[in-house]
C-alpha cells in the first residue's frame, strides 16, 4: 500500500513539474512534518520528519523549513537550493 501511494505522488509530482515547465510557472508545495523522537541527534531538541518523504524532497528543487521566531515572526530556512547553501 505505501508503494502504491509513493508512486501516486511521484506520478502526481511528475505532471505538476510538467505542467510548471510548460506554462513557466512556479509551483509552491507544502508538506506535512511529524515528530520523530528516535531519528534525530541527541543535540536535536525537536526532531521532526516530512511525511511526503523522499519522494516530495527529490522533486522538489527548492525545499524550506518554516519554524517559529519571536513573538509573531517566522524564520524561513533554506533547505535545499541548486544555487543557495542552507541557510537561514
Amino acid at each position: 500500500e505505501l508503494a502504491e501511494r509513493q508512486q501516486k505522488l511521484n506520478q502526481m509530482m511528475s505532471k505538476i513539474k510538467r505542467l510548471a515547465d510548460q506554462y513557466n510557472v512556479a509551483v509552491f508545495v507544502t508538506n506535512q512534518v511529524m515528530a520523530d523522537p528516535g531519528g534525530g541527534s541527541v543535540f536535536v531538541q525537536d526532531a521532526k520528519k516530512p511525511i511526503g518523504g523522499h519522494i516530495l524532497a527529490h522533486a522538489s528543487s527548492v525545499r524550506m523549513m518554516v519554524r517559529k521566531g519571536k513573538g509573531e515572526s517566522r524564520v524561513i530556512k533554506i533547505i535545499q537550493h541548486p544555487n543557495m547553501p542552507e541557510a537561514d
